[in-house]
């Protein structure tokens, strides 16, 4: 079939049509609206992205499961542990396979920044914490008590408000726009500060408070986030354009963005294991979660300028989800050690509402009271006087 163009497209134009059997003449009566279209498509790839990033959660969460899983196996058989410099754990189906899942779940995860704006994708790795504390209660034996799930609740919650007022309008689709975006003035003002504080934070303030203060690795980490997270999201935009055969291996983009995310991310793992071994991980994870996803999010609203899109009332609710994700994760780890249930509640309470009965003292507990708060003074030739202390 051939088609006969014109120079003008105009309402009215004739357009001719020639196929081998026939010639049919068509009349342009008016424009097409192609904005249902382009609505229909971003709602499209906003719920993929949310897709693989709950995949990503369910598949990281189900990960630590299998390698403990795997490492309980060798200390059962007598190996050396893991901790005592023992690597008998990667002759283990089940380590390997923790590992692999752990590998899928990021693999989900770095997809999902190309499709979801960061401010959804990043917080919702929250879900990876509540899954890992769930099936922990149920596969390792480990006690999930009272306010551990009521913190599972409230992460469940806070994820659900933020996916309801998130940003669903992708700003960046192509590399082109994402170097846009990176030469932003007020963006590169942003993350040379950013830069600036991680190297005060790494040679001056390290060396001194390091060991002392646990805000002063997780803060290192945490800035490192923003490098790290703009830069899976510029690759992850490369990887889509490649699959719609663009030409994206000569753009000199994506090459510079896999450096500084190597580079970010060895430097994070190396400060989070630093925190890890000198303070308590109950207190680690969920002060890291809350300083990675803050800086996460503020870079994406800076870079990407996901604002703009959201209205007052999805701007507030976003924020409250983000609180509530927070207070749930809190609750998770800071309590996980203690023993409340609502057994122990019932029994509690009983004991608060019993009258208290103080036992009958006997006459001689009296005087063995009233000998106990007697001194005795005596001055020169004075007799005796017995002060009593009531």
């Amino acid at each position: 079939m051939a088609i006969s163009f014109v120079q003008s497209c105009t309402n009215g134009t004739l357009v001719t049509l020639k196929c081998p059997s026939r010639q049919v003449v068509c009349k342009i009566l008016s424009d097409v609206d192609t904005s249902l279209d382009s609505a229909v498509t971003t709602d499209y790839d906003f719920l993929i992205g949310l897709a693989l990033a709950v995949l990503s959660c369910l598949l990281i969460g189900s990960s630590v499961i299998l390698k403990k899983k795997g490492l309980l196996r060798l200390s059962q058989q007598g190996g050396i542990r893991a901790g005592a410099g023992g690597h008998g754990y990667l002759k283990d189906w089940m380590w390997w396979a923790g590992l692999l899942t752990m590998a899928g779940g990021e693999g989900a995860n770095f997809a999902a920044y190309a499709f979801a704006p960061a401010t959804i994708v990043t917080p919702l790795g929250a879900l990876s914490v509540l899954i890992s504390a769930v099936l922990s209660s149920y596969l390792l034996g480990e006690r999930l008590n009272l306010l551990g799930k009521l913190g599972c609740i409230l992460s469940v919650l806070g994820s659900t408000v933020m996916v309801i007022h998130s940003p669903e309008e992708q700003e960046v689709n192509t590399l082109a726009e994402m170097t846009s975006k990176l030469k932003d003035p007020g963006f590169i003002a942003y993350i040379t500060l950013l830069l600036i504080c991680c190297l005060i934070l790494i040679f001056v303030i390290c060396p001194r408070c390091g060991h002392s203060n646990i805000l002063v690795y997780l803060a290192i980490c945490s800035l490192l986030g923003a490098f790290s997270v703009s830069s899976v999201k510029g690759l992850g935009i490369a990887v889509k354009g490649l699959l719609m055969d663009q030409p994206v291996v000569q753009h000199p983009l994506p090459w510079i963005l896999i450096l500084i995310l190597v580079v970010s991310v060895v430097t994070q793992v190396n400060y989070l294991n630093k925190s890890l071994d000198v303070f308590n991980t109950s207190m680690v994870f969920p002060i890291y979660y809350v300083l990675f996803t803050s800086v996460v999010i503020t870079t994406s609203l800076i870079l990407f300028k996901e604002w703009v899109s959201m209205s007052p009332v999805d701007g507030v609710g976003a924020v409250c989800g983000f609180v509530i994700i927070i207070l749930g994760v809190f609750m998770l780890h800071a309590f996980k050690d203690f023993n409340i249930g609502l057994q122990s509640l019932k029994q509690q309470l009983q004991i608060q509402q019993s009258p208290l009965h103080t036992p009958p003292t006997s006459q001689k507990e009296d005087q063995i009271t009233l000998i106990d708060y007697m001194e005795t003074e005596s001055k020169d030739n004075v007799p005796k006087v017995f002060v009593i202390y009531t």
